[in-house]
């Protein structure tokens, strides 16, 4: 009839029992990777007398972490590859194969040989292995951040996107509890012979159970719009830095504060307080499973409080208390007792799951969705290959050679002010949709002083970006 006006079915209008599946697909093999991961960073001290016993003390623990940064400079391979693969073939695909690539990487290593059986070629099978984990760690968040971010209600969107670092966690509490059962029920010199190897060899099932559930899943309704509209992108890393500079470089910045905290907090810290504070491993294994603990309680909060308050609000408020608190809780912790580790391990846990259940919704935020994939997986895998990878090594290093303690605390300050600073010049992206009609330019929101995150940087002709 004239004058009627009919409304377009929401995209995102999705059954429970299918929105419940998808934050599955997409939380699992995050918690498959960061099993992974962790269970390399906790076993450092054994991996460093397995394979490097003629270093020995903080030259082998240095030798573990080194290898432990180099599949960090193995993800921007990964991020261009699996990004690509996501922007023209679908979230859905890159999602299984990056879980596969993952667990063949793990399972390397669980099989490799010691030193002791085969020499050098150990530590050189090592490191591929870890290559090889490296490059699927590419591919990893970027295709989980855009495919629950493109699934969710954009009222809901930090909350759904908060359970990809929700997967992460509890990878890493899955990890930490599996290494103290393993010194609990092996003595330490069987544990170094060949129990090592029963974390790394579990992966698999569990990566194949991942598998399966990312096989039965839908892609997202937001990239099949693209389908649909044949708008798919041929060239999206070309179009990441043509329009989208400044959201990359926005992502970097974001990435290096959540990642650098990341590491020091459920990775490193770990280390730390056996080899320098002084907790006996069993202590220090439990304190790790109270970081993991605290931070997947308070993730999900994190990522409601995100949608009701915003991104913004959030991540600086992050920022500030790690400023503040990691020079007086790192003080703390190094008096040595049971309640200044727990004390100390929990701030810092509740500090970092303010981020982790923010930045993923954010970054994704700031890209459309012809690009989101490559954008977020080069933007993530940077800040990890070049900062946070490193850090524990570099942590151990100076450690080791200025004889301060509070070298951590130094380097979680100069991290909370790199996500001050970055936070500060990034939109608020709350609420904003993704979709828009298939030939339109981007347009700027009027009346509510939010800008769409197609409105990407410009070219030097003053070319606006694709519409999503």
């Amino acid at each position: 009839m004239p004058g009627t006006t009919t409304t377009a079915p929401d995209p995102h209008d999705i059954d429970e029992r299918t929105l419940r599946r998808s934050v599955v697909a997409g939380s699992v093999g995050v918690l498959v990777h960061w099993f992974d991961w962790a269970v390399y960073a906790y076993l450092a001290t054994t991996i460093s007398d397995v394979f490097f016993p003629e270093s020995g003390g903080a030259t082998g623990l240095l030798a573990v972490f080194g290898v432990f940064a180099i599949a960090f400079f193995f993800r921007p391979v990964g991020s261009v590859i699996f990004g690509h693969l996501g922007d023209t073939l679908g979230r859905k695909k890159t999602l299984s194969l990056v879980i596969i690539l993952m667990a063949v990487g793990t399972l390397m290593l669980g099989l490799t040989p010691s030193y002791e059986s085969i020499g050098v070629w150990a530590p050189v099978l090592l490191i591929i292995g870890r290559i090889i984990q490296g490059i699927a760690a590419g591919g990893e968040f970027g295709s989980a951040a855009s495919f629950l971010a493109e699934y969710s209600k954009p009222s809901k969107r930090g909350f759904n996107c908060s359970w990809i670092e929700f997967g992460s966690v509890m990878g890493f509490l899955l990890a930490s509890g599996v290494v103290a059962v393993l010194f609990a029920v092996f003595d330490d010199q069987t544990v170094t012979d060949w129990a090592w190897r029963i974390p790394f060899l579990i992966t698999v099932p569990m990566a194949i159970v991942g598998y399966y559930i990312r096989t039965k899943i839908e892609d997202t309704p937001d990239y099949r719009a693209l389908e649909e509209a044949e708008e798919v992108p041929t060239a999206p890393i070309k179009e990441v830095f043509k329009y989208n500079k400044k959201q990359f470089l926005q992502t970097v910045g974001i990435e290096i504060f959540m990642n650098c905290t990341f590491y020091v907090v459920l990775t490193y810290l770990l280390t730390y307080q056996e080899d320098t504070v002084g907790f006996d491993a069993g202590t220090a294994a439990r304190l790790s499973v109270i970081a993991s603990l605290t931070a997947a309680l308070i993730i999900p909060l994190s990522g409601k409080a995100s949608d009701r308050w915003g991104r913004k609000p959030v991540l600086l408020a992050a920022g500030v208390l790690l400023l503040v608190l990691s020079w007086p809780v790192f003080l703390w912790m190094n008096q040595g007792t049971s309640v200044s580790g727990f004390g100390a391990t929990f701030v810092l846990s509740a500090i970092l799951a303010l981020i982790l259940g923010t930045h993923a919704s954010t970054v994704a935020e700031l890209f459309p969705t012809r690009t989101r994939q490559s954008g977020l997986s080069m933007a993530y895998s940077v800040a990890g290959a070049f900062f946070a990878g490193t850090l524990p090594y570099l942590n151990t290093w100076l450690i080791d050679w200025t004889d301060n303690i509070m070298i951590p605390a130094f380097t979680l300050m100069v991290v909370a002010l790199v996500g001050l600073v970055t936070v500060s010049t990034i939109p608020e992206t709350k609420g904003i949709g993704f979709i828009a009609d298939k030939n339109e330019a981007p347009v700027t929101r009027t009346g509510t002083g939010t800008s769409s995150a197609d409105d990407g940087d410009r070219d030097a002709e003053g070319q606006s970006a694709p519409a999503r």
